[in-house]
């Protein structure tokens, strides 16, 4: 999972290089969009097969040949993941991605959610995976030679992260202890200062965020503040938990920080691709 990290950073940071050198500011955050949605990806199709047979138990009961499903999903993430990094067929690859994890919605989280209606966690997981999906979707519209279809994609997207920010972001002020940004179970080491005040800050970084996306008003302004804000903290914060887990002799300790740091990076990334400027056929550029 490291490895395939470093590698699709790799990737990513050659194909970013022309783009990177013509923009300013914070468009220069925006233009690591891209990069940011397809490290995680990498990563977690490594996962695929690094943990196989752990993976299979999850897939649904009434679908045969789990350990098949496991490594094919993994190809797919491993092939998203390069044909993002490389901005080379998003169009397909964010599509197809998105459509994948709205299939495990339907399939896993939400039944999962419905069965367990009071369990924040679950639905937690259920707005995380329809985000991730809908950060697909985003992508493969803002990308080149999409025109009609690809405001549609970008509009299904905003609506799911503007609910699902809003939801977090309440969620940090019921749980203000949280790792910030997916506010699941873990909670930030003693060392870090403040932790009430970052949680506090994001929560309401995010219910601005989601209402933005929802109003579909400055959207685009209020998508790159909050990103930013969501990335920041994937390096100030999971960062170093990460760093510790690594050291941990314990295989499932180094997996988890893993999960923790990358699926946090590619909720971030999601918020990132629509901050993301694009055309409609008429030539007005989404704000």
């Amino acid at each position: 999972m490291s490895a395939a990290a470093i590698l699709l950073l790799l990737i990513g940071i050659w194909a970013l290089k022309p783009v990177f050198a013509e923009v300013r500011g914070l468009e220069k955050v925006v233009a690591l969009a891209n990069l940011c949605f397809a490290m995680p990806l990498a990563v977690f199709g490594a996962e695929h097969f690094s943990a196989a047979a752990g993976i299979s138990q999850i897939v649904p009961k009434f679908m045969p040949w789990p350990l098949f499903w496991t490594y094919l999903v993994g190809c797919a993430l491993v092939a998203a993941a390069l044909s993002i990094a490389t901005n080379i067929e998003v169009r397909w690859s964010g599509l197809l991605f998105g459509i994948m994890m709205f299939s495990f919605v339907a399939m896993m989280d939400l039944p999962g959610a419905l069965a367990t209606p009071r369990d924040r966690i679950a639905i937690t997981l259920l707005l995380r995976e329809l985000s991730f999906g809908g950060g697909g979707w985003i992508l493969a519209g803002h990308a080149p030679g999409e025109r009609g279809a690809g405001r549609v994609l970008i509009n299904i997207g905003r609506v799911i992260l503007g609910v699902a920010a809003i939801f977090y972001g309440i969620e940090h002020f019921f749980h203000p202890l949280g790792m910030p940004g997916v506010p699941l179970e873990k909670e930030m080491p003693a060392w870090i200062p403040a932790r009430v005040l970052i949680d506090y800050l994001t929560g309401v970084f995010l219910v601005i965020g989601g209402a933005a996306f929802l109003a579909n008003k400055k959207a685009r302004t209020a998508a790159t503040y909050l990103a930013g804000w969501i990335v920041l903290m994937v390096v100030v914060i999971y960062g170093p938990v990460l760093a510790v887990s690594l050291l941990d002799p314990s295989t499932a300790v180094k997996v988890e920080g893993l999960n923790y740091f990358f699926d946090t990076l590619l909720f971030g990334a999601a918020i990132l691709a629509l901050a993301q400027p694009v055309k409609n056929p008429g030539g007005e550029k989404f704000r």
